[in-house]
C-alpha cells in the first residue's frame, strides 16, 4: 500500500487534512481519488491506514482507521558523519543511509572537502535534504525518518560528539592494523554508533589525530578504494548487518 508523510498528523471531527507537495503527489500525480486507502506516516512514527473522503491538488481529506504498531527500533542507532561531496551524490547517500535506518545525519567540511554551501543556498539545501529524508522513510517504511545536522567544520563537530557515548570510528584509508568488521566483532554489545566518512580526498594526517583523540577509532574496510558515498553506505550496511536490524531475528 502506499505511504504518504505529514509533519504531525492532526485530525478535527474525525478527518485529517492533507496539504502541500503530498498532496498534489496523491491528486494529480497518482490521480488518487475518494475511497482509495493509503498509510499515513507523521514525524513521530505514527501509522494509520487512510480512506479518501474529497482530493484536489491542494488539500486532501482522509478518514483515519486505527493506528498500526510502530514499526520497531534498529538495536542500534546509528549516527553518519559524511564530509560534503557533490550534490547528486549527496543526495543519493541521505536517500539510501535514510533507508538503511542511519538515524542522524551529520554533514561536515573538512581540509579536503571541495565542495561548499553558500549561505543564502543553505536552508533551500537543507529543505531538499529533508525531502529526501522523508521519501526515505516512505520507502522503507521506517517509524521515523533520518535527522539531518546544519552543515559544520570538522573541528565543531569532533567537539559536540566528543562525550557521546557510543562507538566512534573513522574510515580511514591508511590504517593498517584495525578493520571495521573485526572492531565490532570484538565489541561488547553496540547500542550507538557514530562512523565518519570524509571527502574524495580523505583525511589529513593532523585530522586523523584531531579525531582519534575525541575517541574515534580509525579502521579500514579493506583494499579496496570506494567512493566517498559509497564507502558510507557500505559502512552503514555492515554495521546494520552485524549490531541492527538486516536479518528477522
Amino acid at each position: 500500500m502506499r505511504r504518504f508523510f505529514v509533519d504531525k498528523i492532526r485530525t478535527s471531527g474525525g478527518l485529517c487534512s492533507i496539504k502541500g507537495s503530498e498532496a498534489n503527489h496523491i491528486f494529480r500525480v497518482l490521480r488518487m481519488r475518494q475511497g482509495d486507502h493509503f498509510i499515513l506516516m507523521d514525524a513521530k512514527g505514527s501509522h494509520f491506514p487512510a480512506r479518501i473522503e474529497s482530493a484536489s491538488h491542494r488539500e486532501v481529506i482522509v478518514t483515519l482507521e486505527r493506528p498500526l504498531p510502530k514499526p520497531p527500533p534498529s538495536p542500534v542507532k546509528i549516527t553518519l558523519c559524511q564530509s560534503l561531496i557533490k550534490s547528486r551524490q549527496m543526495d543519493y547517500l541521505i536517500q539510501k543511509a535514510s533507508e538503511l535506518g542511519v538515524d542522524y545525519i551529520a554533514p561536515f567540511f573538512s581540509k579536503h572537502t571541495v565542495v561548499s554551501v553558500k549561505r543564502d543556498r543553505l536552508a533551500n539545501k537543507m529543505r531538499h535534504w529533508h525531502e529526501i529524508a522523508r521519501n526515505s522513510a516512505k520507502q522503507s517504511c521506517r517509524g521515523t525518518p533520518a535527522e539531518i545536522d546544519t552543515i559544520r567544520p570538522l573541528e565543531k563537530l569532533v567537539v559536540k560528539l566528543k562525550s557521546t557515548n557510543s562507538l566512534k570510528v573513522i574510515l580511514w584509508e591508511e590504517e593498517k592494523s584495525r578493520d571495521l568488521k573485526g572492531l565490532l566483532r570484538t565489541s561488547s554489545p553496540i547500542s550507538k554508533f557514530v562512523g565518519m566518512v570524509g571527502p574524495e580526498g580523505g583525511f589529513s594526517q593532523q585530522e586523523i589525530e584531531v579525531v582519534r583523540a575525541a575517541g574515534f577509532f580509525p579502521v579500514s574496510m579493506g583494499n579496496r578504494i570506494l567512493r566517498a558515498e559509497t564507502a558510507a553506505i557500505t559502512l552503514v550496511g555492515i554495521v546494520q548487518y552485524e549490531c541492527g536490524d538486516l536479518g528477522l531475528t
